[in-house]
């Protein structure tokens, strides 16, 4: 059936979207956010867990009470020991049977630590040893950031030097760029709802690049198909057939995000949100916001942005003109259906003797080359006219 909606124009890759041709709303756009991303980090920063930051845990049995009702013995114990130290996150750990409530509280000296569980298990009414606390220092957290950041830049590097070689450097330049939003804005938007970052947090961080460049991967794939052999023909510029080839891959990238983030949510909200388990939070909260962020950039921002690269190419450029002067000249009608420029009289239109030549400069795919006919053809006469009969006289 012809036509249909746009779910089916979209599967069918018909939809016809001008995603390449609105770049500049794109990047406009892209540069906003990432500008609101950098102020956030200048202003609030991030919410670094004890791991970065540095710090103490306790975990009680989830028997004394409700979540609410042991943070807030927690901070009266705190207030009374612990030197003016306060609660920075509580959430309940665990499955059934074993679950505890994790305290995690700023930095505690040994003694403060000892003399807090020490009034924690008198609120509570339990035993010392039902109470367990662990320190750590933010050295440890550094140390994590100076590795993660390390195997971030090895990885650009190697995704650089693959793409240069299974496409150009246009396009690795563009998908690492691509990379680079992502992980900006997936940082921006931490900072700006507070999220925790915990070294899964770090984890998920790099996890987001793999897939984000699986997206990026498969629009440049079909973008090479499109374009391969573009300029032999005046049809499309270079930036039309990468629009084209967004279309025709944007219902598979959509099925891939959605199919990559069912699981990522079901991590996040059933084994967060109704087992408790709270690495499962920090690990699953990343991968579903950078996964999402991943498919908005690997179709708005990595395309056209290798569309405004390639149209620096000179190449690329003559092509880009050809098309459209030919466009213009058959629409003024200074152009036969054969492609030959020509003037038409009676109008106020000058042509343009560069654009007519560049109009009728591409040859058609598939068409023979202009040469000359062969001088035995068939309704043809030798040079001069006449010649000599053989075996008669000459009249």
């Amino acid at each position: 059936m012809a036509g249909g909606g746009l779910a089916s124009r979209l599967y069918r890759g018909e939809a016809g979207l001008d995603i390449v041709g609105r770049r500049k709303l794109w990047f406009t756009v892209a540069a906003t956010l990432i500008l609101i991303a950098v102020l956030s980090f200048a202003v609030r920063g991030f919410s670094l867990g004890i791991e970065f930051a540095g710090g103490n845990s306790f975990q009680v049995p989830a028997s004394v009470g409700t979540l609410e009702q042991a943070e807030e013995k927690v901070e009266a114990a705190l207030a009374t020991e612990g030197g003016g130290a306060e609660v920075v996150s509580a959430q309940q750990v665990g499955g059934t049977g074993s679950t505890v409530y994790e305290m995690r509280t700023t930095q505690l000296s040994p003694e403060e630590a000892t003399a807090v569980t020490g009034e924690l298990a008198a609120e509570f009414g339990i035993p010392t040893s039902d109470i367990s606390y662990t320190q750590v220092s933010e050295a440890w957290g550094s140390q994590v950031t100076q590795r993660a950041l390390l195997g971030l830049l090895i990885f650009v590097a190697l995704v650089t030097v693959y793409l240069i070689l299974r496409f150009e450097w246009r396009m690795a330049v563009s998908a690492v760029a691509s990379l680079v939003i992502n992980l900006i804005l997936t940082a921006g938007i931490y900072s700006l709802v507070g999220f925790e970052v915990t070294p899964s947090t770090v984890i998920g961080f790099l996890t987001i690049l793999g897939f984000a460049l699986y997206d990026v991967v498969v629009v440049f794939d079909k973008v090479q198909e499109n374009t391969r052999g573009i300029t032999a023909n005046n049809n499309q510029t270079y930036g039309e057939a990468a629009n084209l080839a967004i279309n025709q891959s944007l219902m598979r990238s959509l099925n891939t995000s959605v199919v990559a983030l069912l699981p990522v949510g079901g991590l996040l909200f059933i084994g967060a949100g109704l087992l408790g388990a709270g690495t499962l939070k920090d690990l699953g909260l990343v991968l579903f916001v950078g996964m999402a962020v991943a498919f908005l950039t690997s179709i708005l921002v990595a395309t056209p942005l290798l569309v405004l690269l390639k149209n620096f190419e000179p190449r690329i450029q003559a092509h880009n003109k050809r098309v459209l002067a030919r466009r213009a000249a058959i629409e003024r009608g200074e152009v036969t259906p054969k492609g030959a420029p020509r003037s038409v009289e009676g109008t106020d239109a000058a042509v343009d003797p560069e654009a007519a030549a560049l109009a009728g400069a591409a040859p058609k795919v598939g068409a023979r080359p202009a040469g000359k006919r062969p001088s035995g053809a068939r309704g043809g006469r030798p040079a001069g006219g006449g010649g000599n009969r053989p075996g008669g006289k000459r009249r």
